[in-house]
């Protein structure tokens, strides 16, 4: 508890990481209400899979273009546009809903703005992190970060879950609106500039020019094996849980006894796991390589997700589901750790938007795989897929790839990449 202590009595950060977690129990109650308007509606198996498409393809294309301006603007700046426009998008529906006048397409929409957006403040906070941080707090703030998300998840689906039988899915969607808007204003107050990071001076005294056209390319983390194959396997571990992003709601709809309860109450149930596992990985750090402990640990969530072939048996499948958690969220902080201490910093933005983006960019792949096979009730199918499509790069993550080390020290620092020599 100490060095989550420690991180927090960093003004800035606690400021951030506040705002951020407010944004995200907006984001948890959001898809729970987006699901729940879209299988309200006839055919809403199948709409719902393209409800999850629309949530997560425009990821790619919104990534693409966040990592270039995280590395030329003030990310302060970026993550308040951010927050502003997807609070008006999001306001939407239910302002349409109070005028009778809600069109079929704009949940969608909404979805997609969402997910063209996403990237922001999945890159923008973690660019953010070395700037605000000592190196010696990476891990217990990496933690932190994805504690913002989770805690916030274990209380914003299973609030949606009970909300919308009181005010209804659209009005839902007004809480996230807002919580968007204390986002923007907590990051607007943050003091430090978060702007592009500027090389010491040469000895001559003058300041090298670290501009985004001049510093290391993204084609230089592709010399980096321990970045392509980590990225590699999360992708695919990514495209497993596009399949369960689908298959949970259809789950409760069809299966479960609760409804949009028991929906809320299986993604809190995750949230759950991921807290009590981002909470350990950034207290206790691997004794071996950090590459071959990720791959073990990806390798027992693939097992989790046949907990999914216990259905009817919620307490069951919830269990899954916690396990699913637990085990994803030191992969998560363990890795980004990894990488920020590999990157050069004038890299990290887009570096960030970049490998996130490719990571996010397979979920929609998950759900357009799992939608036929529900759709003619091939659960046992679905369960044995996500299980070994998790689960084999985890193998290779195992046995044939090693960071060279275990966890860098202040007295142990971390090898030179092909790209660090290149920034010199």
């Amino acid at each position: 508890m100490g060095r989550y202590l420690h991180v927090l009595s960093t003004p800035d950060f606690r400021r951030l990481w506040t705002g951020a977690t407010i944004s995200m129990l907006g984001d948890g109650m959001t898809f729970v209400a987006l699901s729940w308007l879209v299988l309200s509606r006839p055919g809403g198996t199948t709409q719902l899979g393209l409800l999850g498409i629309c949530y997560t393809a425009p990821v790619l294309l919104g990534g693409l273009a966040v990592g270039p301006l995280l590395d030329r603007f003030d990310k302060r700046t970026v993550l308040i546009a951010d927050s502003l426009l997807r609070a008006v998008a999001v306001a939407s529906v239910p302002l349409t809903a109070a005028l009778d006048a809600t069109p079929a397409w704009l949940p969608f929409t909404v979805a997609a703005v969402y997910g063209l957006l996403k990237m922001v403040p999945l890159a923008g906070f973690p660019a953010a992190i070395p700037q605000l941080v000592d190196e010696t707090d990476l891990d217990p703030a990496n933690a932190l970060e994805s504690l913002s998300f989770s805690l916030a998840n274990v209380v914003g689906p299973a609030a949606a879950g009970l909300l919308i039988t009181q005010i209804g899915a659209a009005n839902v969607l007004l809480i996230d609106s807002a919580t968007f808007l204390l986002f923007a204003l907590a990051t607007a107050t943050v003091r430090r500039p978060l702007r592009p990071q500027i090389a010491p001076a040469s000895a001559d005294g003058n300041t090298v020019d670290t501009a985004p056209s001049r510093s290391p390319s993204l084609a230089s983390l592709a010399r980096d094996r321990v970045i392509v194959a980590t990225t590699i396997a999360f992708m695919a571990f990514n495209i497993a849980e596009g399949m369960l992003m689908v298959t949970g709601p259809w789950l409760a709809k069809n299966h479960l006894p609760g409804g949009a309860a028991a929906l809320g109450a299986l993604l809190s149930a995750m949230a759950a796991g991921e807290i009590i596992g981002a909470a350990f990985a950034g207290q206790h750090q691997p004794r071996r390589s950090r590459v071959q402990t990720i791959g073990v640990i990806q390798a027992a969530a693939a097992v989790a997700f046949l907990a999914l072939l216990a259905t009817p048996r919620q307490l069951l499948v919830g269990a899954g589901f916690f396990a699913i958690g637990l085990l994803s969220a030191p992969m998560t902080v363990w890795a980004q750790s990894l990488r920020m201490r590999r990157i050069p910093p004038a890299l990290h933005g887009r570096a960030f938007a970049a490998l996130r983006t490719l990571m996010q960019a397979t979920p929609p792949l998950g759900s357009a795989l799992v939608t036929p096979l529900l759709a003619h009730t091939q659960l046992v199918t679905a369960s044995i897929a996500m299980t070994l499509v998790a689960g084999l790069p985890a193998l290779y993550l195992i046995f044939a790839v090693n960071d060279g080390s275990s966890t860098p020290t202040a007295d142990h620092a971390p090898k030179p990449t092909a790209y660090d020599a290149e920034e010199r």
